[in-house]
């Protein structure tokens, strides 16, 4: 004797019910839409020998799936792997100045492109540039969505098929499989390629230039790699001094483009964008999102005729930011400007960090999960270790901070490490020498306590 398959119900009836629930406020056709949906899955659930939900499980699944979509959808991460701008976790975390310019920005209207005085249409905000100008010396600024636009840009100043002379020492790939000679080319531009690998003078560009094969120089700073031995590089001025001459445009590429001095903070010295003006540079680009500390922008700095240039290309307007990256871009560098970007500036107030209290911290943590059972899940406890943090996202590549990190020695360390990835709030940390380590050097101070309970919790001991 065979026995009917449960059937869900129609997809008017868990409509009713959830009219009957208060639901019936939201837009019909939108509910309609995911009441189908959930009726659908319910029909395969049922297939498959499931517990029906009933109409009402069924308008309840309803409701869930219509507030899910209300949400924003990003998982909030804890980031513990010492990795201060970590592009797969979205690199710098905002300031709290652009946080709140950004949301100031987003909820309302503002005079973006509206002179204040007479009414009319002006400029686009020009905040962020002003500070731009006022940090680096230059006679103007631009800001564009990200750091390849703003390239992408001063390149066509060579013009459609105009030559753009790199040294191949630093033909580089920036990230994403993206690479310097296919930006050069979808620009329009013309790629020359001078000097070698590891060695590169200001004597190999006088050929093509003098020759008048090319309009533009482009410097790429490698911001993302190092190369060590037997090296040499042009010297900017030099350079700048030769290109000029010819009637070329300079182009630095800075990538990272730090506003402070980073030696001071016990790493290498970044080229600044003021410093590579001062040596001869008409334009330069760096990121808004990377040592700058704020959203992500590309941010152009330089001379006001070129600049000028710039802002009337065609593609300036499919690489401009909205008013909310804007405001936070203008709320980053005014920390700078105020002489707070080491205290208000995560990127900085992390790489400033002083390692005694990150230990202090580190401490503190570790005995709250041994305080919490007398074994952390498989094993025994959890240590304090000393570890090397590094700034990251293509930033001072080969350059790390003596920092601490809680090591848990566990048999299931990759487990637990994925247990951590999948909590909310997401905590992602690394494995090193068969140890979970969470670095604490990227961790807020704030989310110590969260840090501990989600590792708690990752080794199922009771919080």
């Amino acid at each position: 004797m065979s026995t009917e398959r449960p059937r869900p119900p129609s997809v008017e009836a868990v409509l009713a019910a959830a009219r009957r629930r208060g639901d019936g406020t939201r837009e019909p056709d939108a509910m309609l839409r995911v009441a189908r949906e959930a009726v659908a899955d319910e029909r395969d659930r049922l297939a498959a020998g499931a517990d029906p939900l009933g109409i009402d499980g069924l308008a309840d699944e309803l409701a869930a799936r219509l507030a899910g979509f209300e949400r924003a959808g990003a998982t909030p991460v804890i980031n513990a792997t010492g990795v201060i701008v970590h592009t797969n976790l979205g690199r710098a975390p905002w300031p709290e100045a652009a946080i709140r310019a950004a949301k100031e920005a987003a909820g309302g209207y503002l005079l973006l492109e509206l002179d204040q005085d007479t009414g009319r249409r002006g400029a686009r905000f020009r905040t962020a540039e002003e500070h731009l100008v006022a940090l680096t010396g230059a006679e103007d600024a631009l800001v564009t969505n990200n750091n390849a636009g703003a390239l992408a840009l001063a390149v066509g100043l060579a013009g459609r098929g105009g030559g753009v002379v790199v040294s191949r020492g630093e033909l580089v790939e920036i990230g994403g499989g993206v690479r310097i000679p296919e930006i050069v080319r979808r620009a329009g531009g013309r790629l020359i390629e001078v000097g070698t690998t590891n060695r590169t003078r200001v004597g190999d560009f006088e050929a093509p230039l003098s020759e008048d094969r090319a309009r533009l120089v482009l410097r790429v700073h490698p911001s993302n790699f190092r190369v060590d031995g037997f090296t040499e590089a042009p010297d900017p001025g030099g350079l700048a001094r030769l290109a000029h001459a010819h009637g070329a445009i300079v182009v630095d590429d800075l990538g990272s483009g730090a506003l402070l001095a980073t030696e001071a903070f016990g790493l290498m010295h970044e080229p600044t964008p003021r410093e590579q003006l001062a040596a001869g540079a008409d334009l330069v680009t760096f990121s808004g999102d990377k040592l700058v500390g704020g959203p992500q922008a590309g941010l152009v700095v330089g001379r006001a005729d070129l600049i000028a240039r710039l802002r009337r290309d065609p593609l300036a307007r499919a690489m401009r930011p909205d008013k909310a990256t804007l405001a936070g871009v203008a709320a980053t560098l005014g920390l700078y400007r105020a002489g707070r970007a080491v205290e208000a500036i995560p990127v900085w107030s992390m790489i400033a960090t002083p390692a005694a209290s990150i230990q202090e911290r580190a401490e503190a943590v570790a005995a709250s999960l041994c305080g919490s059972a007398a074994s952390l899940g498989d094993s025994t406890a959890a240590e304090v270790v000393a570890v090397e943090s590094t700034v990251g996202g293509g930033s001072l590549p080969g350059e790390t901070l003596p920092s601490f990190a809680v090591a848990l020695a566990l048999r299931s360390a990759t487990r637990v490490l994925a247990t951590l990835r999948r909590g909310s709030p997401a905590v992602v940390g690394r494995i090193a020498d068969g140890r979970v380590l969470l670095d604490l050097r990227t961790v807020h101070p704030d989310d110590d306590e969260q840090l501990t309970e989600a590792i708690l919790r990752a080794i199922e001991v009771p919080a």
